[in-house]
């Protein structure tokens, strides 16, 4: 199953004989408020708003902004939501792809591989003159149950031992992987040799994804190619689950670092570097 689906592919699914696929709205903004409000005002029909910070996250804290979830407290966000163990589940956002990223990454940690992402988000569906729904659906309680360590995932130690062997990709914005700024975390600059690599440039200038074959040009001239140790960080978490995403459909494996840099950074103790060039 490819990680990505189009409004088109996903209006024909919700039309077709058979079970729909279940969708997730799954909108939010970095420092802004929780996207139900936009929920409410109109969504993918028979979408359900899951919420990030509450629902596809654990409690800030040292562990970062957005730590995993308990496993328990996923499964029954996805079974609120009515997801089965085999239904397929289409998350969608405002159209970045890290929110919708951040569900699938945690739908495929938790062991369910039938997940993917609306390309260009709730923009693309409107695009398409899709219609929009106002009215909160009630599915029935779905039956998901988690098995977490599907997928690799790293520590702090990890990570900075992966910066040395291996790959280790910085998701964010350059300018905050170089230390010039920082909105969120008390800190500026970047875990010590990792590599800059923002996700804005694993999709279109329209905001769709770029082909596999776009997507393996870019990370092999990061040095990523099938076979390379490679892991992903970004703030915390969220992001660098939409290049984990973005290395999939290059047919790379890659593992995320969930605490990121807000976890990474809350440790004095931790180095960190700042430039443009691996520290």
């Amino acid at each position: 199953m490819d990680t990505v689906i189009t409004a088109a592919e996903l209006a024909r699914a919700q039309r077709a004989s058979g079970a729909a696929p279940v969708v997730l709205d799954v909108r939010w903004e970095l420092g802004g408020p929780p996207g139900r409000q936009e929920y409410e005002r109109g969504h993918v029909p028979g979408a359900v708003y899951v919420d990030l910070d509450t629902e596809l996250a654990g409690p800030p804290g040292r562990a970062g902004r957005h730590p995993l979830p308990e496993p328990e407290a996923f499964a029954a966000a996805m079974r609120r939501a009515g997801v089965c163990t085999g239904s397929e589940v289409v998350a969608y956002d405002g159209g970045t792809g890290w929110a919708a990223a951040r569900a699938w990454w945690l739908l495929r940690w938790a062991g369910h591989e039938r997940a993917r992402v609306l390309d260009g988000g709730l923009a693309a569906w409107r695009e398409e003159g899709l219609p929009l729904q106002t009215a909160t659906p009630a599915p029935a309680e779905g039956d998901f149950t988690a098995r977490p360590g599907a997928v690799p995932v790293l520590t702090a130690d990890g990570a900075a031992a992966l910066a040395r062997t291996g790959v280790l990709l910085d998701a964010r914005a350059a300018e905050r992987y170089r230390g010039e700024t920082e909105p969120v975390d008390p800190a500026a600059g970047h875990i010590p040799g990792a590599l800059s690599a923002p996700t804005a440039e694993n999709l279109t200038p329209g905001g769709r994804w770029r082909t596999p074959q776009e997507l393996a040009d870019r990370f092999a001239a990061l040095g990523v190619r099938p076979g390379t140790a490679v892991g992903v960080y970004c703030g915390s978490g969220v992001s660098a689950a939409q290049q984990v995403l973005a290395l999939e459909r290059a047919g790379i494996a890659a593992a995320l670092y969930p605490g990121s840099w807000s976890e990474w950074c809350a440790d004095p103790a931790r180095e960190v570097a700042t430039g443009p060039a691996p520290g």
